[in-house]
């Protein structure tokens, strides 16, 4: 019962934000025209409509198992009359009204599937971006594996199963109160069959007595489908995320000549997928064998339950009939959790994957708000860091910064070996860092830009990759051909609006390029480089630094890197250097500046 209760809770999280959000939104309403409203008003009014209709539908098929009855028995009676007079005027009648219900309900449940999935996509896309908590949720360890499917395939899932188990959920309510004030009325004056043992609503204990029964059986079958079902979801995840991977780095895999160790990778998770798979197969294999043979019984139960009164004269084929597809009403609405068994086990482990989704978002959220770290603007134009300490993940400090000012048209180089805390150093500057305590005051109204050693190139046109993350179409075609002219791409300039998968098509040394012709176009007051020339030969990183100084003279450069040859470039030099402790702290070196000219 504990579980049932926290996996209700869960999906109510999950589903409450939804309707009673306060976004507006424009619906078209015939003939009203286009119509501004609430998005949670045409989510309830939609939902209201939908669950309207169902209950309709249940009210149509009440009145159908009265015309069943009268029709049997017309027939029984050898009625002719009263036989077509039953199917043109009332089953032809209400047929036709149930038809038009269920298309009108049809696409009133697309239309807010539609829109819930839109709604939920966007917030958890917004919330996973947004305060980079996606970078945080790395950071974290926590289980949140494989977002994008998290994002594509569950929330899809989710809305169209909870709009459907909802919807069969309070069908089947509607059914069994409905259905058994029928099997209730027309058992009320049966006995048990060979006895005079009078039972009020015999047929009704009887349905329930048997379903519970069934239902019981039904779940300690399937149990472990729910716990087998996450896991084949997770491991589908990782294998299409490998093969992904693999395409992104095949060029480095084929000069590795890594090859048979990826075929061997991809050969365990896939056999990871199937066996998995192969022990979902063999559950639902014994779950089927139970529900079906229970299915074929409960075509012939409910006539065997009835059949001794018929043929004692007691009831008319009609009633027999009308009773039979009452008994069946109320048994397969009663067995529900039945019918329903291993959409729930798919269910389920959706619902645990948003939740633990959640949850993980929940931490990179909370981290953030409980780093001491403090970036935020302060006063003058030199970036200035006071008591910084930064850790790693682990807890484990790595550097610290006791008090350091950057002045403005100072270009500064930060070296150090690996592992010393200088790409960290970076992070903390940009403001995604957590782990640490102090303070960052950058210089009033800058515009910062860092680059790293790797960028980010979307998927999209050339145009895309050279502007991100700048989608304002505000430089024209003249602007970034120049830049990447400048950058040392002319060959690229022609190439504005193709589509290709850069990241692959484009050397690091190319992709390197393409980030400093973002910096050429963002023109940003500092500009920090994280080794971002580092796949360079010399001659053009050197070319490249005094473009740069050329191109952006209002632009205060900070840098890190390894070459020597990097510091003819920059004014001023600090080098990581570690204490006793084993934490590195930034001294100053200084050194004679060649002119970068």
């Amino acid at each position: 019962m504990q579980r049932l209760k926290q996996a209700l809770l869960q999906i109510w999280r999950l589903t409450y934000p939804y309707y009673v959000t306060r976004e507006e939104t424009e619906i078209r309403i015939w003939p009203f025209g286009t119509v501004r409203m609430q998005e949670r008003w045409v989510a309830l009014t939609m939902a209201a409509l939908v669950i309207g209709i169902e209950f309709a539908q249940v009210a149509i098929n009440v009145r159908l198992s009265y015309f069943n009855r009268d029709w049997f028995n017309a027939i029984q009676n050898k009625d002719a009359a009263a036989f077509w007079s039953l199917l043109f005027w009332v089953f032809c009648f209400w047929a036709a009204v149930y038809v038009a219900s269920a298309i009108i309900q049809y696409v009133l449940q697309s239309f807010l599937r539609i829109r819930w999935r839109a709604w939920m996509t966007r917030h958890y896309v917004d919330r996973w971006l947004g305060r980079n908590n996606h970078y945080r949720m790395g950071l974290t360890g926590a289980q949140a594996d494989n977002p994008d499917q998290r994002i594509a395939d569950d929330i899809d899932q989710f809305t169209q199963t909870t709009q459907s188990l909802t919807i069969s959920f309070l069908s089947a309510v509607s059914n069994l109160i409905s259905f058994s004030v029928i099997l209730w009325n027309i058992s009320a004056s049966f006995t048990v069959p060979g006895t005079d043992w009078h039972v009020p609503g015999f047929l009704v204990w009887g349905a329930l007595i048997y379903s519970a029964l069934v239902t019981w059986l039904t779940h300690l079958i399937g149990r472990p489908l729910i716990r087998l079902n996450f896991e084949q979801q997770r491991r589908e995840a990782d294998f299409r995320f490998s093969l992904a991977r693999l395409r992104e780095y095949g060029e480095q895999v084929a000069l590795l000549g890594g090859g048979g160790a990826e075929r061997a990778s991809l050969r365990d998770r896939f056999g990871a997928l199937i066996a998995n798979f192969y022990s979902i197969v063999d559950r639902r294999k014994k779950l089927a064998a139970f529900t079906v043979s229970y299915q074929q019984a409960n075509v012939v139960i409910p006539y065997i339950l009835v059949a001794p009164y018929y043929f004692a004269g007691q009831i008319p084929l009609g009633v027999m009939t009308q009773t039979a597809g009452a008994f069946a009403r109320v048994e397969s609405t009663m067995s529900f959790f039945i019918t329903f068994y291993v959409t729930l086990a798919d269910y389920k482990a959706q619902v645990d994957r948003l939740t633990t989704f959640d949850a993980a978002m929940d931490r990179a959220e909370a981290m953030e708000t409980a780093s001491r770290l403090a970036v935020a603007p302060g006063r003058g134009d030199a970036l200035r860091i006071s008591n910084l300490r930064l850790a790693l993940p682990d807890g484990r400090e790595v550097a610290a910064v006791d008090d350091l000012a950057l002045s403005p048209g100072e270009t500064t180089l930060l070296t150090g070996p690996s592992g010393s805390g200088k790409s960290t150093l970076f992070r903390a500057l940009a403001g995604i860092w957590p782990f640490g305590e102090g303070e960052v005051r950058t210089p009033e109204g800058a515009r910062l830009m860092l680059l790293p050693q790797r960028p980010y190139l979307p998927m999209g046109t050339l145009r895309q990759a050279t502007t991100y993350p700048d989608a304002s179409g505000r430089h024209d075609d003249a602007a970034i051909r120049a830049a990447l002219e400048a950058a040392r791409l002319p060959y690229l300039a022609a190439r504005l609006d193709e589509e290709a998968p850069w990241a692959q098509t484009l050397s690091l040394g190319e992709q390197q390029r393409i980030a400093i012709a973002r910096a050429l176009l963002a023109k940003p007051d500092w500009l920090f480089l994280d080794e971002a020339t580092a796949a360079l030969d010399e001659p053009t990183e050197a070319a490249l630094y005094r473009m740069l100084r050329q191109h952006l003279p209002d632009t205060t450069l900070v840098s890190i890197g390894h070459r020597s040859t990097l510091e003819a470039f920059h004014q001023r030099r600090l080098a990581m250097a570690a204490n006793d402790d084993g934490v590195f702290v930034p001294r100053d070196v200084r050194h004679e500046p060649v002119a970068a000219q």
